[in-house]
């Protein structure tokens, strides 16, 4: 560990040399509140954020903190979490571009609403470790020494000091984010004891600010959630004591009520609710069960030997849809794939929003059955499955649905939205379909077959590029650069960051190791999982980077399943 002058002196030797010497800083400093560890530096000041890997430790003494902060492992999330949230924040106030490119930049990957484990901020049994990103400064390929000193001398200390020392941060407000977490997680295991999937807290936030800013909508005209009362159900919680709002049952869901009236919005919580959120987002006490899966169609995806034959057979040339394969697919056959896929690995509760699903796959009405003989039909619509899911298999379903009263007749429980408030009118649905019965005919098998499974092949899963460098990063979280692979995950809605594509993208490099040509999709991803459940993210990338983000199984194979080279058997 050199001193800090040994750095200042060096720093000043730059001034005016190409970019390239910057190269020579690579080592570890002492500071006198922290130690500098510089592993890795850009060589150009337009490479990305995360070229760089700078470390700071601060030992558990010197920060202040108290253990009790982290004993548990949730604790431990919710208090880095929210130390990463700090340092954001401080190097949004305290630092900025200066030079070009990335010039001038002390940053940390933004956290989302969502709490999330992460690399960004790290603890072992002696140290707090922050891994940032110093954007060392330059005017294209000159180095501007005198802003680097400023941004090393100055402003790094400023930051950690602000973010990592107790003493400069209020404990009652981290005391409380870790509570919320605590009760959150809490929440969430309680639900498979009382027969539900999900809960959505009275007086919670749903609405968001708009689709691309996901904080709470703040408005005069705000009207919180409340939940209706014959669903209503009250639990204790660890830190907030008794809270009430609306208990999802298992079974089948449908959630109705016109246009703009709420019904997507709920779905959004729901789907949501698989993660923990921050105080003050709203949804603090909106939750899920974890095997919670979003479905969706996507026109034009990869699917890869899948057994769709639960919903689509007889398709015409004789294709075999019990191990399906396209490179484009429909918007039913990606549906059908999707909740194929979603079963493969476990899912427990498929929710649905008519906005975003196949209309064919959803529903086949009586005239369009008088018109179009079934024989001359592959489709078997998910009216005629829904409930083999739940009552053959456990597998539950929420569906938002304002145009298709035929499945009034099939659900549990049907909750209406009317001006974003909930109303139970099961009762209701149930004297309609009494007096207006359906002429709708039931098409499909009376069992349903789960699907096959699969066995995944390493083969086609190489992360070099064309020019045979690695290469595995996310640009945004519905987008993985993988190799030569760029693969698109737009219908992977419950991924929140890119920090969790990337370590998705290294997870997938990581499953070969499990890829011997006998071990099925959902052993794979339960070994994968188990690992880094484990031995922390860090087991994805050795060089101890500060971008990767926590992330479900499911993602993990929804991921694998859209990459284009994937190959797999059944």
């Amino acid at each position: 560990m050199r001193p800090i002058h040994t750095l200042k002196e060096h720093i000043k030797g730059l001034d005016g040399k190409d970019y390239g010497a910057y190269q020579s800083l690579i080592g570890s400093y002492s500071y006198p509140q922290f130690d500098l560890l510089i592993d890795q530096i850009p060589k150009d000041p337009f490479a990305p954020p995360h070229t760089g890997i700078y470390r700071v430790r601060v030992s558990k003494d010197r920060a202040g903190f108290h253990e009790n902060l982290f004993r548990s492992d949730i604790q431990r999330i919710a208090f880095c979490d929210y130390l990463t949230r700090q340092l954001f924040h401080n190097c949004q106030k305290h630092s900025s571009r200066r030079g070009t490119g990335n010039s001038g930049m002390i940053t940390i990957s933004k956290p989302c609403q969502e709490v999330l484990d992460r690399t960004s901020v790290a603890i072992d049994s002696n140290h707090i470790e922050a891994r940032i990103f110093l954007g060392l400064p330059g005017s294209n390929r000159i180095i501007n020494a005198e802003v680097a000193a400023k941004m090393i001398f100055e402003e790094l200390p400023e930051i950690i000091s602000l973010s990592l020392l107790s003493e400069n941060i209020d404990i009652d407000k981290i005391q409380r984010h870790i509570s919320t977490t605590e009760d959150s997680e809490f929440l969430r295991n309680w639900l498979s004891s009382c027969d539900l999937i999900a809960f959505i807290a009275d007086d919670a936030i749903l609405p968001r600010m708009s689709g691309i800013d996901p904080r709470p909508l703040d408005s005069d005209h705000l009207v919180r959630f409340q939940s209706p009362e014959k669903l209503r159900v009250e639990v204790d919680l660890p830190n907030s004591g008794i809270i009430s709002g609306l208990g999802i049952p298992k079974g089948v869901t449908l959630l109705a009520g016109g246009g703009y009236h709420g019904k997507s919005t709920l779905l959004q919580a729901l789907e949501q609710g698989v993660y923990n959120h921050i105080g003050g987002d709203g949804r603090e006490f909106c939750v899920s069960l974890p095997e919670t899966v979003k479905i969706r169609a996507y026109s034009g995806r990869y699917i890869v030997n899948t057994d769709i034959s639960p919903f689509i057979t007889n398709i015409p040339q004789h294709k075999d849809t019990r191990s399906f394969s396209t490179q484009n697919a429909s918007g039913s056959t990606s549906q059908a794939a999707f909740i194929s896929e979603a079963i493969e690995c476990g899912a427990k509760v498929l929710l649905m929003d008519e906005d975003t699903c196949a209309t064919n796959f959803l529903i086949r009405d009586h005239r369009m059955q008088q018109l179009v003989d079934k024989k001359h039909e592959p489709i078997t619509a998910f009216i005629d499955r829904v409930r083999q899911l739940y009552e053959q298999h456990e597998i539950s379903s929420i569906l938002v649905l304002g145009g298709s009263g035929d499945y009034l007749g099939i659900a549990d429980h049907v909750i209406q939205m009317i001006e974003y408030i909930p109303y139970n009118v099961t009762d209701k649905a149930l004297k309609i379909v009494e007096e207006i019965p359906s002429d709708r005919l039931a098409e499909g098998e009376p069992l349903f077959d789960l699907p096959m499974d699969r066995i995944p092949q390493p083969t086609g899963l190489d992360t070099r590029n064309e020019h045979g460098h690695r290469r595995v990063y996310a640009p945004n979280p519905h987008e993985l650069v993988y190799g030569r692979m760029n693969v698109d995950l737009t219908d992977v809605e419950q991924l929140l960051e890119p920090g969790q594509t990337k370590a998705i993208g290294l997870a997938i490099e990581y499953s070969k190791k499990y890829m011997d040509g006998t071990a099925n999709m959902k052993t794979i991803v339960e070994k994968v999982m188990s690992d880094i459940s484990r031995e922390g993210l860090d087991l994805l990338d050795k060089k101890y980077t500060g971008d990767l983000a926590d992330f479900r199984g499911f993602e993990l194979a929804a991921v694998l399943n859209r990459m284009r080279d994937f190959q797999a058997n059944q």
